[in-house]
Formats: C-alpha cells, sequence, structure tokens
C-alpha cells in the first residue's frame, strides 16, 4: 500500500471514532458530516492506490464509487447514495436548524453503525488496500 493511500484510510479511521466522540455529544449534525467524509476517504484511498496518483476534488460518494470499479451490494450502494445526498445540505449554516430536527438519535446511531459497516466493507473488498 502506497503511503498516501494509507494517509487516507487513517484518517478516515480517525473521523469515525470522531463522529462517535460527537454522537455521545449529540452533535447529530456533525456524525452524519463525518460519516460522509469517512466513506470518502476510504473511497479516495482505494482511487489513489488503483490510480498511483491523487484521487479527484470532489465530495461526490457515487462518482467516487465508479472510480474504484467495484461492484457494492445493492444495500450498500442504496445507504452511500442516501448519505452522499443527505450530507451535502450539511455544508450550508442556513440548513442547520432543519437538519437538526429531521435527525434523531435513532436515526444518528443507525447513520454511523451503517458507515462502520460501509468502511469496513470497502476495506475487506478492495485489492487495492491490502
Amino acid at each position: 500500500m502506497r503511503k498516501t493511500t494509507g494517509n487516507w484510510v487513517m484518517a478516515a479511521d480517525y473521523d469515525l471514532k470522531t463522529a462517535e466522540s460527537l454522537l455521545k455529544a449529540r452533535r447529530k449534525i456533525y456524525v452524519i458530516f463525518l460519516c460522509h467524509l469517512a466513506i470518502e476517504k476510504i473511497l479516495k484511498g482505494i482511487v489513489s492506490e488503483k490510480q498511483a496518483k491523487l484521487p479527484p476534488y470532489t465530495h461526490n460518494l457515487v462518482y467516487l464509487i465508479g472510480l474504484t470499479e467495484l461492484i457494492l451490494p445493492k444495500k450498500l450502494n442504496d445507504f452511500i447514495e442516501l448519505l452522499n445526498d443527505k450530507s451535502v445540505p450539511m455544508r450550508y449554516p442556513e440548513n442547520v436548524i432543519r437538519l437538526e430536527k429531521q435527525f434523531s438519535m435513532e436515526l444518528t446511531k443507525d447513520y454511523l453503525k451503517k458507515t462502520k459497516e460501509a468502511v469496513q466493507w470497502l476495506k475487506q473488498n478492495s485489492a487495492h488496500l491490502k
């Protein structure tokens, strides 16, 4: 594994741990934001290793999945598409109050759980991370 790829993987793991801490602090919007970021970084790690160069500057998880050439299970792919759609509005402050109401603690916990599962699957199923 290339050093830059390892850095992407380490950063994704760091983001997941930070999301867990923020969940305890009930900072739901940022938990979801970091879920997106963790998956983005794992995907960028796979792309970086596969292409032997820096991945593109994008936050679009669906686009990054395409660059990995991985075939994800439908349930996992559906979750990542949903997360991709939910996390973009979190970048804009006018959406904070609406989003805070939209995500219950249970829903936020579920997103974090599914994100951990997604990261684990991506690590295990990418020959580029072995």
